[in-house]
């Protein structure tokens, strides 16, 4: 077992012991450490979900939802969740959105000549087929746009916003630089420009670019918008600074389909005492079209599913019925999640946890709570399970 993978499956349990002992008497760790020691030793003694990652991701690849890929990947967890001996293995029905990216590029036309890495953020629609070529106007945020609405009509806006890291933990402050692509092609197309290109929202690049969801809003045309790689963005504004005149062709053949038919997989180890309480682990199978999906998310799917199949090995019967969830649609639209609420909108109150592994699988550092003063108070007790890993 990777130590990745072993931070997720810890991590989950203490959820776990959390929920299925928030009536029992402190101290709450020392009742449940017996069990936490077996589990992590357990995991420790092979990669088989690494393993199993691997077999995943080199199998069925990027799993954009609408995909073949995916429902592929669907079929067969389900297959290997039933061979675990997990109890209530299913498929729920989901309708997700189906777009599909299409050939896409970008050229820069002045001051020279040069092919741009691009890529279409997920949503987009495309451009004309013979594409977009225009003047190029670059931005730091939203509010220099607004400064500068009335040079942007008729121009490709590019938002070369630095990704925002002040805290040790990179992707704390993640929102603060994401809504320049979720929200940019309305902010552009509200100041009259033809399509919206952003910075990568990543704090490091390789000349790579990131994509990622967009949304439009109906009360403005829709522009196209696409990602630039973090070195180009800056470039480009170099070039703009120095009162070079800036021009682009963006062709993009993105397009949207028709709702296709997923499934969330579900599967469970029916609680002892309370079987219809319930504490959900869960991850996200379904990723974008141009990577394998092992960071975002099938480390964290896998991760919710090992540690409920290790429970299932070592004969753990919890309390209350540990449900591993693995949404689909989590990347361009939630649908899973929201799929998954209507399913069992008669019995959401009795969802005492849910827990969710989507920060990638990197060094153990402990998890994430919102909730009731004594629920944090619980959590408290139960992260001293973490500390062989040295995570809490």
């Amino acid at each position: 077992m990777s130590p990745s993978s072993l931070l997720r499956k810890t991590l989950l349990l203490s959820a776990f012991a959390a929920s299925a002992a928030a009536q029992t008497p402190s101290p709450l760790a020392e009742s449940y450490r017996g069990d936490a020691d077996r589990l992590i030793e357990r995991a420790l003694q092979d990669s088989a979900a690494y393993a199993r990652l691997g077999l995943l991701v080199d199998t069925f690849g990027n799993r954009l939802s609408g995909s073949a890929n995916l429902e592929a990947a669907i079929d067969w967890i389900l297959g290997q969740m039933k061979s675990d001996g997990l109890e209530n293995v299913r498929g729920e029905p989901v309708m997700v959105p189906h777009w599909v990216r299409g050939a896409e590029s970008a050229e820069l036309v002045r001051p020279r000549r040069a092919a741009l890495p691009v890529l279409g953020l997920g949503g987009s629609i495309g451009t004309p087929k013979k594409g977009i070529t225009a003047p190029v106007l670059v931005v730091s945020s939203f509010d220099e746009l607004t400064q500068r609405a009335g040079e942007a009509k008729g121009k490709i806006v590019l938002f070369d916003e630095p990704f925002s890291a002040r805290s040790s933990w990179p992707f704390e402050n993640y929102g603060e630089t994401v809504q320049y692509r979720v929200f940019g092609a309305v902010a552009a197309a509200k100041a009259g420009a033809v399509a919206c290109l952003i910075r990568s929202v990543t704090p490091n690049s390789i000349r790579s670019p990131h994509t990622g969801v967009m949304i439009y809003d109906s009360t403005v045309t829709r522009i196209p918008a696409a990602a630039l790689t973090v070195e180009d963005a800056m470039m480009l504004h170099r070039m703009q600074g120095r009162g070079e005149p800036v021009e682009l062709t963006l062709k993009m053949d993105a397009r949207t389909l028709p709702d296709a038919p997923s499934r969330n997989v579900v599967a469970e180890i029916v609680g002892r005492e309370k079987p219809d309480e319930v504490v959900v682990l869960g991850g996200h199978l379904d990723s974008w079209d141009v990577g394998q999906g092992a960071m975002d998310d099938g480390g964290g799917a896998v991760a919710a599913w090992e540690a409920v199949r290790l429970m299932k090995e070592l004969g753990l019967r919890p309390r209350r019925s540990v449900r591993v969830v693995l949404w689909t649609n989590e990347e361009n639209g939630g649908r899973g999640s929201r799929g998954y609420r209507d399913a069992h909108r008669g019995e959401l109150d009795r969802h005492v946890l849910g827990m969710e592994s989507d920060n990638g699988v990197f060094t153990p550092m402990g998890f994430h709570l919102t909730g009731s003063d004594s629920a944090i108070a619980i959590a408290r007790q139960v992260a001293g399970l973490l500390q062989s890993i040295n995570a809490s």
